[in-house]
């Protein structure tokens, strides 16, 4: 669907819903300075303070000082009004995948979802959002906290009444070819690990070219410099490592589904809606 679309004239409040410090580097940043940079105003919310993370400090509450501290450096080079943390505890992830079992008393994925998404909703009440971001069903690539902030942003924005929803996720058909490629130069990666993850081309209803603002996306992942060492391959490692040519092309489109958009919807804005049948 290419019909002619619109976009707002006046100022918005987007809140981009995050598990951890460094998520928001990684699928929405280009995203946030584009608005930012247009005179939105961008709030960015954490679930937790991403504690459990690998990282060259040990895991616990000196790691999620460290990491909330990355996470303000990054709000700022993104143009972010405000950030905010939920406060729950960082889930972890078990060694071959899915929920830890010594998971912290707090942690995010046993909340209880209807309070953490009031919680949510008073932020997005408070704000006046008119847009909040989530994850897809799936999480992007399965983690525990990540289900829960598809869960909990979606009753969240209803609670809330906001109107526009979009599920931040990765075009999973180029992400699989350029991760054949990548296996050349980094062998230990694990192509197959991401076969179901994130979305399918044929759903995504928002392509952001966010090429224009490489340069603020690229300083929002070095700002996480915690996730960047401390294990043979970090994602973030490797992606700082990329060139600045090839980085605004690989790194320079980032997706959305809008789930009450009608299938084969091609946006290229957040705000940007198809006009009324």
């Amino acid at each position: 669907m290419r019909a002619s679309t619109t976009r707002p004239s006046a100022p918005r409040t987007a809140v981009f819903f995050h598990a951890h410090p460094d998520d928001e580097a990684l699928l929405t940043a280009g995203t946030m300075a584009m608005l930012a940079a247009e005179g939105h105003r961008v709030v960015l919310v954490v679930a937790t303070s991403g504690e459990r993370g690998q990282a060259d400090l040990a895991p616990g509450e000196a790691l999620g000082e460290a990491r909330m501290a990355e996470l303000y450096k990054s709000a700022a080079a993104l143009g972010c009004a405000r950030v905010v943390n939920l406060g729950y505890g960082d889930s972890g992830l078990a060694p071959g995948g899915g929920i830890a079992e010594d998971r912290p008393p707090n942690a995010f994925i046993d909340a209880d979802g209807e309070e953490a998404a009031r919680r949510l909703a008073a932020i997005l009440t408070e704000e006046g959002a008119d847009l909040l971001t989530t994850y897809d069903p799936a999480g992007g690539y399965g983690h525990p906290d990540h289900v829960q902030v598809h869960r909990v942003g979606g009753r969240a924005a209803q609670i809330a009444g906001t109107p526009i929803v979009l599920e931040a996720t990765v075009n999973r058909d180029p992400l699989l070819r350029g991760l054949k490629l990548a296996r050349r130069f980094y062998p230990q990666l694990d192509v197959r690990a991401f076969e179901r993850a994130y979305s399918r081309g044929e759903e995504i209803t928002h392509r952001v070219n966010v090429r224009r603002f490489a340069r603020q996306k690229r300083a929002s992942m070095a700002a996480h410099a915690t996730q960047a060492t401390g294990a043979d391959t970090r994602t973030l490692g490797v992606m700082l490592k990329v060139p600045g040519p090839l980085y605004r092309l690989v790194f320079g489109t980032e997706w959305y589904v809008r789930r009450d958009l009608a299938a084969g919807t091609r946006l290229r804005h957040p705000f940007e809606t198809p006009p009324k049948a």
